[in-house]
């Protein structure tokens, strides 16, 4: 199901996120379900698509996450 806000992310991706993070997680869950909205596990890899640019931008510290050096 896509995210029409970044508050409307699950707790575990709000609450640790930054809030550019959380945009980029959200665009990029929405993009993932809108090419995969036939898949029956549709969310499951949105999930996984949209970890991906986070995982680029940010490091994870902890239960937190930081902007990588550019």
């Amino acid at each position: 199901m896509p995210y029409a806000f970044k508050d409307d992310l699950q707790p575990s991706v709000r609450d640790h996120l930054p809030s550019h993070a959380r945009d980029i997680f959200r665009a990029a869950f929405n993009n993932a379900c809108d090419v995969h909205f036939d898949d029956p596990e549709r969310e499951e890899i949105a999930f996984r698509i949209a970890w991906a640019p986070v995982k680029r931008k940010y490091r994870n510290m902890g239960a937190y996450w930081i902007a990588r050096d550019a």
